[in-house]
């Protein structure tokens, strides 16, 4: 391994550049052919349905049945600073988080609705 370091070490900087630019059109030619033979065998696996779904454009679940499409959610609640939405699905924003800590309550940013003000009896 050494001589073969001493040989790199040796060679001119125009020499290194085109070494290096053939080593990249081969390790690129490989990684493609790799690509595809990988693609080729996932297909077969799969039982080419990720061929299927590829052309006809669907969404397929790996069961075979195609999913279905999910309404649209509305937000339910706007950030008065960002105007960044929040729809009240999956895990709260961090403005929302960080205005609870400080003491709001989430209703103050529900959209659509004055903010309450609570009443001293």
């Amino acid at each position: 391994m050494s001589t073969k370091k001493l040989e790199l070490e040796a060679m001119s900087l125009d020499d290194l550049w085109s070494l290096h630019g053939e080593i990249s059109g081969i390790l690129s030619d490989r990684i493609k052919a790799e690509k595809q033979e990988l693609e080729k065998r996932l297909a077969v696996l799969g039982g080419g349905m990720a061929a299927l779904a590829e052309t006809s454009g669907l969404r397929i679940s790996p069961n075979g049945k195609q999913r279905r499409k999910y309404p649209r959610v509305l937000p339910k609640y706007r950030n008065p600073q960002t105007s960044e939405t929040w729809s009240g699905r999956g895990k709260r924003p961090r403005w929302l988080v960080a205005a609870m800590k400080s003491g709001r309550r989430i209703e103050e940013f529900r959209i659509g609705e004055a903010p309450k003000l609570r009443q001293r009896a």
